[in-house]
């Protein structure tokens, strides 16, 4: 099925403002959004989101709805994308990240691994979270933080996408690491990740929706749950996530957008958990709580 992506062309100032726009619409799904220059001189610029071509007519519907307030004089544009794995092509030349003490590298880098930094290889795949993006890096960084801090005997990442934070996790730790996610394709792509950067015990994966599964209850209460989703699950999971959270336990919580962490923050202090520390990177947060 093809992707399409609808946006508008404006200035850089009003493009600011229309991306606004979309992330209150949009921030809080799986809709991707961005902006970007055009045409320097002409201060031309788009501000743009992608989805399916079956979810076109809602966005469009949703998305002309939010443009009437003060943008309605802004066509909107539609291009269909081709059928690239955009993972595979986004990656292409990038240089390894390093968050911490991690270092997260490709296969055609791995001689660019310094001594002393903890490497997790992952190469292009289906499944998301190569450390390029920044909520995996700020988890990345905060996992080594907490780790400093607190002892930690267990691990649950949730939604573990790649399997880059369990990866970490076992790596630094060396604790028994539990990885859940709701998409099989990413269980099977983060297994075999994990045996790439071989972890071959200690590691488990599950495909698990939310907390319906006894795979939890078998492996916790968990020292620490790392859970980089996205805000609206976060904030819906947030009373049966501190239900498998040990005593003293911390959490780690990532995929949420700068202005949308009051909201995170505030369901989470409701679970009488306690803010400790926030990461922020490219317009995106990742914070700490402990119970």
């Amino acid at each position: 099925m093809s992707e399409i992506r609808l946006f508008v062309s404006t200035t850089e100032k009003q493009a600011e403002a229309v991306l606004d726009l979309m992330t209150a619409v949009f921030g809080e799904e799986d809709f991707a959004i961005a902006t970007m220059e055009i045409d320097e001189k002409r201060d031309l610029w788009e501000a743009s989101v992608y989805m399916m071509a079956d979810e076109e007519a809602e966005v469009k519907a949703r998305l002309e709805e939010a443009l009437q307030a003060g943008f309605s004089h802004l066509p909107i544009e539609r291009e269909v994308l081709p059928d690239i794995d955009w993972i595979a092509k986004s990656l292409e030349g990038l240089a390894p990240v390093r968050a911490g003490s991690f270092v997260v590298h490709g296969s055609h880098d791995r001689d660019k691994v310094k001594t002393g930094e903890i490497a997790i290889e992952i190469d292009a795949g289906q499944a998301f979270g190569t450390g390029h993006h920044g909520t995996t890096a700020g988890c990345l960084e905060m996992l080594a933080s907490v780790a400093r801090a607190r002892r930690i005997r267990n691990v649950l990442d949730l939604g573990t996408g790649s399997g880059v934070l369990a990866i970490a996790a076992w790596k630094l730790l060396h604790v028994p690491v539990l990885a859940t996610d709701i998409d099989p394709v990413a269980t099977r792509v983060a297994t075999e990740n994990a045996r790439r950067n071989g972890v071959v015990s200690g590691l488990a994966f599950a495909t698990a929706p939310g907390f319906h599964s006894t795979t939890f209850s078998a492996n916790g209460p968990f020292d620490l749950i790392i859970a980089n989703i996205l805000a609206r699950p976060l904030m819906k999971m947030a009373p049966e996530l501190v239900l498998n959270l040990a005593p003293g336990g911390s959490v780690i919580l990532s995929g949420i957008l700068a202005e949308q962490r009051w909201k995170v923050l505030a369901a989470y202090n409701g679970q009488h958990l306690k803010h400790m520390r926030t990461i922020w990177r490219n317009g995106w947060v990742t914070i700490y709580l402990a119970k």
